[in-house]
């Protein structure tokens, strides 16, 4: 199975634009024989915590929200499945979500990041309180938001479930951040006999500029495939 992390840069607050964006990645994923495409945290309304949280009404989309239809279209045109990470409504605040939607453009899950960070709580987003993963085409993965890969019970969690591949939508920066996806992912990838797919966002995102460089690792630790630390695009991987 081929599998593509899909970084570009969102155009804050524009969840209609991005979509159409991200559509469009899925339909290049299928063409290049991906079965799976995977999108960074927030790729929907662009990393705007503040502006998420002033208008959740606007900003946050369910799973079966209208604005999400070219997405879900180009998955069932495709036959490809993805990972599009949104601003999830939920009844204590927005939280940040991972929908997973099939080939047949049907909802297979939902994760809702666990671990949000300090300025996220600030902002009033919401963590998670479980595990999720799902299986395509015999393949099991395990999902992860970012900060999530900082704790790596959850990969073990994954792991033990039976994951042979863990998905992590991430906002990764330049310098400190480009440094961590090195220290984290390998070691994750190694410690679990997983492969590793890090979706990352490319220039600026919120109050970052992002690093770009996702990439797919081994379960050795080694890097299968990276993308430029400058330039949107796909980074396709065989991973079964």
């Amino acid at each position: 199975m081929i599998i593509a992390s899909a970084q570009f840069t969102a155009r804050p607050c524009d969840v209609a634009g991005n979509a159409a964006r991200m559509a469009g990645l899925v339909t290049e994923a299928g063409g290049r024989g991906a079965a799976l495409v995977v999108f960074p945290e927030l790729a929907v309304p662009g990393y705007e915590l503040a502006a998420i949280a002033a208008a959740p009404a606007r900003l946050t989309t369910a799973p079966d929200d209208p604005r999400l239809a070219p997405v879900r279209e180009a998955c069932r045109a495709a036959g490809v499945a993805a990972v599009v990470n949104c601003a999830g409504p939920t009844a204590a605040g927005p939280a940040i979500s991972s929908y997973v939607y099939g080939p047949d453009g049907a909802l297979l899950a939902r994760y809702d990041k666990q671990h949000v960070t300090d300025t996220e709580l600030a902002e009033g987003f919401v963590p998670g309180t479980g595990d999720r993963g799902f299986t395509l085409d015999g393949t099991a993965f395990g999902l992860a938001v970012c900060f999530d890969a900082h704790f790596p019970d959850l990969a073990a969690r994954a792991a033990a479930g039976g994951a042979r591949v863990l998905l992590a939508s991430s906002l990764y920066g330049r310098g400190g951040g480009a440094a961590e996806r090195m220290e984290i992912f390998p070691a994750l990838a190694k410690d679990y006999g997983l492969f590793v797919l890090l979706a990352n966002h490319v220039g600026p995102a919120g109050p970052y500029d992002a690093c770009g460089l996702s990439a797919v690792w081994a379960p050795d630790g080694g890097v299968l495939a990276e993308a430029s630390g400058t330039d949107p695009g796909l980074t396709l991987a065989e991973v079964a």
